[in-house]
């Protein structure tokens, strides 16, 4: 009997970088096929390849942004927020009807410890008003160290706060949160990413103050 989960597929976009791969990684695992998504159809297929040794077969597959989005039911961009807006634009033709997951957060380099709220609020927001009502945005992931999630063998041990208007694509989020390890809290309207975003700074000031790796966060009473 075929699981579902063969046939439901996950792009990656930024599926390179730290955060995106241990996520690709994870569900890859859990029987999604996943999609590692790149500007560079080269560079992907390449990190797919590095990932799949790793897992020790043959789980993930690379493409441009483009492609893997039009191949996908869910797509998930893990960006920085300085390519947010130009890897949405890329790729804004193949995202009608489907759930996306941002896990942008709008900081600003050098000063990464240090919240920024952009023009729009948060970047969920930016997103949502950049793809227009077509598009079911979550956002999602933002308080996940990379470090937490890099090895799919090891327990990420962190809640997930999941926001969005769709409350069925949230839920839909959840699931894959729980697929990757963790698990995901229902934390309101998009309009509470802001909050979620914020928290990044905040956590990443916290591990260099008290000199610890991927400090997280966890939801008590639940």
């Amino acid at each position: 009997m075929t699981d579902a989960r063969t046939l439901v597929t996950i792009a990656v976009l930024g599926g390179t970088g730290k955060e995106g791969s241990g996520l690709a990684m994870r569900w890859a695992l859990q029987g999604y096929r996943v999609i590692i998504g790149s500007r560079d159809a080269e560079r992907a297929a390449q990190k797919a390849s590095e990932f799949n040794e790793k897992l020790g077969g043959n789980y993930l597959t690379g493409m441009a942004n483009a492609a893997a989005a039009a191949e996908a039911q869910f797509v998930v961009v893990s960006v920085p927020y300085s390519a947010q807006r130009q890897t949405y634009e890329a790729v804004k033709d193949k995202l009608d009807g489907k759930i996306v997951v941002d896990v942008t957060v709008p900081m600003q380099p050098p000063k990464v410890r240090t919240v920024h709220v952009p023009e729009g609020k948060s970047a969920a927001q930016e997103a949502a008003a950049m793809l227009g009502e077509g598009v079911r945005l979550v956002s999602a992931f933002q308080n996940v160290s990379s470090e937490k999630i890099a090895d799919p063998a090891v327990s990420a041990d962190c809640d997930v706060l999941v926001t969005g208007d769709d409350a069925d694509a949230k839920a839909e989020v959840i699931h894959l949160v729980e697929a990757a390890g963790m698990r995901g809290i229902d934390a309101g309207p998009l309009a509470n990413a802001a909050a979620a975003e914020s928290l990044t700074p905040v956590l990443l000031y916290i591990n260099k103050k008290y000199g610890v790796h991927g400090a997280g966060i966890r939801i008590t009473g639940l």
